[in-house]
């Protein structure tokens, strides 16, 4: 597949709640921290960036990670992994993004605005949520 056939749209991750004082970022292609931000009193953090879709759909850009055939999903990185070295955590989200629904790609691809994914920062035990994290909601921008 040529990047001829791929479309650019725009992706915001919404993390609400996270936890105070803890750096978040997203994962860069080379895997190091990007555009990193703390939350001081625990207010959302919201990252943008592209990626690009094709026919089937499949996803593609420097923030698109791979698992298997069809899954395809964003890491944030959390704590040391953010580029904070005295944070006592080290961790990742990871915020599928394979099983949007067509209908926002479709609408976002038409120019119609950012893809918007809210996902909550923080877990049941009070601390950075990690590992695979459901959207609460999903909507254009």
């Amino acid at each position: 597949m040529t990047r001829a056939d791929q479309i650019e749209i725009r992706l915001r991750i919404v993390i609400e709640q996270p936890v105070a004082g803890v750096l978040h970022s997203l994962q860069s292609k080379d895997d190091a921290p990007l555009d990193p931000k703390r939350s001081d009193a625990g207010e959302p953090l919201a990252f943008d960036f592209p990626i690009r879709i094709a026919p089937g759909p499949k996803f593609f850009g420097d923030q698109v990670r791979r698992e298997g055939p069809e899954r395809r999903f964003v890491y944030i990185r959390i704590g040391q992994s953010a580029g904070d070295p005295s944070s006592p955590w080290t961790r990742r989200m990871k915020i599928d993004i394979h099983d949007i629904e067509q209908t926002l790609l479709d609408h976002a691809a038409a120019g119609g605005g950012v893809i918007e994914i809210t996902v909550n920062g923080t877990g049941k035990d009070g601390t950075p949520a990690c590992a695979t994290v459901r959207p609460i909601r999903r909507k254009i921008a």
